[in-house]
């Protein structure tokens, strides 16, 4: 049974236990003392400075003073749900990952965590290499620039993607931080073919996803949003047996 903890441990006190290198700050938003100690330990020893919280509230308090690298989001916790503390961390920080770590295995569960917003699903009980592994990836991801500009220009739309704003044809669009990262991704990408199961990989960054088809569900929403005639698009196009490419 989970014990709730509404104060933030910050782990920095027990930093001489561990050589910690200038590797960012992780940050573990999870109200279980038992898993705490075992993140904890985990990227301390990989060279992360470890900020604890033990509920919602605190994590996202934390969040805004510590700026960390990547979160480890658990989902049942006190004050704040997961997957609300999820959306809300998003909001603030599209680029900064967020993984989630529960015991939740459901399908469904998590094509609507990955659509809120969060980098990565890890089930618990969870393997510490395999964790570790994605959280990495996660950052590496971010860190890696995905376009070659902030602002991008296609057909009648205007994509400005440090700012998170997009218009089409004059006429401001609403995406998703998601809906941000793909359309970066075919940006970075413009004319090469791209398999599902690439976008999952680059975009999602879950490597073992269930399905392709919120793939499919997200272009049909990007096509619906930036396309002037979403039924015959021009610039999100479908390769038939291949996947998708996108052409400005």
């Amino acid at each position: 049974m989970k014990m709730q903890q509404n104060s933030m441990a910050i782990s920095e006190s027990s930093a001489s236990t561990f050589a910690v290198k200038d590797t960012g700050t992780v940050l573990v938003v999870e109200d279980d003392p038992r898993m705490q100690k075992v993140l904890q330990r985990l990227f301390h020893e990989e060279g992360y400075r470890v900020i604890v919280a033990g509920d919602g509230r605190t994590g996202l308090e934390s969040f805004h003073t510590h700026a960390p690298v990547a979160v480890v989001l658990d989902l049942i916790l006190p004050e704040i749900s997961g997957r609300d503390l999820c959306r809300r961390l998003k909001t603030l920080s599209a680029d900064t990952p967020v993984i989630i770590l529960s015991a939740i295995t459901e399908v469904v569960d998590k094509v609507l965590l990955l659509e809120l917003g969060a980098d990565d699903y890890v089930t618990k009980p969870f393997s510490p290499r395999e964790l570790m592994a994605r959280v990495q990836a996660a950052i590496r991801r971010r860190r890696k620039p995905a376009a070659t500009t902030e602002t991008y220009n296609f057909g009648a739309c205007v994509i400005d993607f440090s700012r998170m704003k997009a218009s089409r044809a004059s006429e401001e669009v609403a995406l998703t931080s998601l809906e941000f990262r793909l359309l970066r991704f075919f940006t970075a990408n413009a004319e090469r073919v791209l398999t599902r199961e690439a976008l999952l990989n680059d975009v999602w960054g879950y490597n073992s996803y269930p399905t392709t088809r919120t793939v499919d569900n997200l272009i049909l929403k990007l096509r619906q949003k930036l396309e002037l005639d979403p039924a015959n698009p021009r610039h999100l196009l479908t390769v038939h047996g291949a996947g998708y490419k996108f052409v400005p």
